[in-house]
């Protein structure tokens, strides 16, 4: 993060350990080391941001905690301020508008930037889905972001992070809802057989080494049915119409990176099989007739599964099992 934006973080955590009440300049000075016109400047930098700072005449400064009247704002310095995670977020690009997270943070990645280092956009003008789609990305509704990962793999095993990403969504999902998420094929999470999330996956890579693998995940959270477009509307859902009420984006945000962390860590400490155990405890569409859409061809046949690595195995009218690496799965007759 921007040292600027360390300094604002220190002072927002110091005001919230004041509980509302006033932290003079003059302490706020000394604790962070910096002149008090810069302690103006960067609680002027903390208004702009959307926060509720009351400036008092020989008190100093305090912050609103009103929520009907001042909820805390969406934005980087409010997510960092409660994570508690040991790299993922830890920095954190915020954007209130992006054309892709996943271009953003790509660029980023090729620049130097560190592991775990995450791009949000409260909106984003080209949001990509899977096989090419538009995402569907309207301001203060949702959440979109990107995480950079530099793991220690050969690219032809680079597959098996979006079943790792899978398991991490779906379990941020499941802490808030009533309904337990349902992962369809290789990343998407539906709730009641409509999609809440999507993943995707964006690998920079040589032929013997990954450089790094950009993890976009979109997650419908306060988004209503009334926002989607009418086609949308039939196949998606968000968090709050699942779970019946208005969800904290923040908290939500924090939730996902704590996940996100803990299964990569998983990944690379116990291996894919863990994972990939995780992962089927969430899949629902063995033993039934899928219809797989590729870039190429469609098929259709009866789910059998996934094999060690990750892969649809699906068996073909013919009686054959046919292994699939990519493509778009539909039960047979509707989700």
């Amino acid at each position: 993060m921007p040292e600027k934006e360390s300094a604002e973080l220190s002072i927002i955590r110091l005001l919230k350990d004041a509980g509302g009440e006033s932290v003079s300049g003059g302490d706020l000075s000394r604790l962070l080391g910096i002149s008090r016109t810069a302690v103006w400047k960067h609680v002027k930098a903390l208004r702009k941001a959307g926060y509720v700072v009351t400036a008092c005449p020989s008190k100093g400064y305090s912050l609103s905690f009103e929520a009907k009247s001042s909820p805390m704002p969406f934005n980087a310095i409010e997510i960092n301020s409660g994570l508690e995670t040991a790299f993922v977020g830890k920095k954190i690009f915020f954007y209130p508008e992006l054309d892709s997270t996943n271009a953003k943070a790509a660029r980023l990645a090729r620049d130097g930037a560190d592991e775990g280092t995450v791009v949000i956009a409260d909106f984003q003008s080209a949001g990509k889905g899977r096989i090419g789609r538009k995402w569907e990305s309207p301001a203060g509704v949702n959440l979109y972001t990107s995480i950079i990962l530099r793991p220690g793999i050969a690219p032809f095993d680079a597959q098996k992070l979006t079943i790792v990403m899978a398991v991490a969504v779906a379990e941020a999902i499941e802490k808030y809802c009533k309904k337990r998420p349902v992962v369809k094929w290789p990343n998407d999470i539906l709730i009641a057989s409509k999609k809440v999330a999507g993943i995707l996956m964006e690998m920079d890579a040589e032929a013997d080494h990954v450089n790094f693998i950009v993890a976009g995940i979109g997650v419908n959270i306060n988004m209503n049915l009334s926002e989607m477009p009418p086609d949308i509307r039939r196949i998606a859902t968000s968090l709050s119409e699942a779970f019946g009420q208005e969800i904290s984006r923040i908290e939500f945000t924090r939730t996902l990176y704590s996940c996100v962390e803990k299964w990569y860590k998983k990944f690379s400490e116990n291996g894919f099989p863990f994972v990939l155990t995780a992962w089927r405890s969430f899949f629902a569409s063995e033993g039934k007739r899928v219809i797989v859409k590729g870039f190429n061809r469609t098929v259709e046949g009866i789910c059998a599964g996934v094999d060690a690595t990750g892969a649809l195995l699906l068996r073909v009218d013919s009686g054959k099992v046919e292994r699939i690496i990519s493509g778009d799965v539909d039960h047979a007759g509707g989700v």
